[in-house]
């Protein structure tokens, strides 16, 4: 039978942590218990905790004072890329406007990151989007044809900001692109964006590619709505 490796001392507390962050054990504004105490808790030694607590500090989830206690920040305000990561591992979780807000952030980015693609390698662009003739009509792989596509976009841009921030809600992407690409529409949607995507960069117009990806990516914010709207 196959095992799966045991979690790291550093990784279950540092996982421990944040969920006690999360479900308000140790809410924004207050302080961590004492080093001693805190590593006694959950089990690990106070150099470990201290590894912990340093990872927690710069991802925003803390703020370290040495000589006094460690204060849990206002993540929403305060945390970097890797709370975004987090927080997609923790789905049912999340604020019921959080994927919305993921999808604006996308509208803001993705008609930039798809020109700059365009100009810049647009025969990288023209080999991802010819493999979405042959998709299979299934939400999985529409799923996860949409996530190399994007990944694609982000990476031939040239600026490799994109794919970190885009990287950063990996997880969470996945699971909410399967709900999506679940209705018919989205899919049919979806395969008239990526032909459109294509005619763009086989032409090597970037603007082009912009105008596609603004127009695609407002209309997928109203579906993401629509199957909200199912789901209540």
């Amino acid at each position: 039978m196959p095992w799966s490796a045991p979690q790291r001392p550093a990784a279950y507390a540092e996982e421990a942590l944040v969920d006690a962050i999360l479900d308000g054990t140790y809410p924004a504004g207050t302080t961590l218990p004492g080093e001693r105490d805190l590593a006694v808790q959950l089990g690990v030694t106070r150099p470990t905790l201290r590894e912990v607590l340093g990872r927690l500090e710069r991802d925003g989830w803390l703020t370290v004072r040495h000589g006094k206690a460690t204060r849990v920040n206002d993540f929403w305000r305060e945390g970097g890329l890797n709370v975004l990561e987090a927080l997609a591992r923790r789905p049912n979780g999340l604020p019921p406007d959080f994927v919305l807000h993921l999808l604006e952030v996308r509208l803001a980015m993705a008609p930039a990151y798809a020109r700059d693609a365009v100009r810049s390698s647009a025969v990288d662009v023209v080999a991802c989007l010819e493999g979405a003739a042959g998709l299979a009509d299934t939400p999985a792989a529409y799923a996860e044809f949409d996530w190399e596509l994007h990944h694609t976009l982000t990476a031939a841009s040239g600026n490799p900001v994109y794919t970190f921030i885009l990287n950063g809600f990996g997880g969470l992407y996945h699971r909410m692109a399967f709900l999506y690409f679940a209705r018919p529409e989205a899919r049919a949607a979806s395969q008239s964006f990526y032909q459109e995507l294509l005619v763009a960069a086989g032409r090597k117009s970037p603007a082009a590619a912009q105008r596609v990806v603004a127009r695609v990516m407002k209309e997928s914010i109203a579906l993401w709505q629509a199957v909200g709207e199912q789901g209540a």
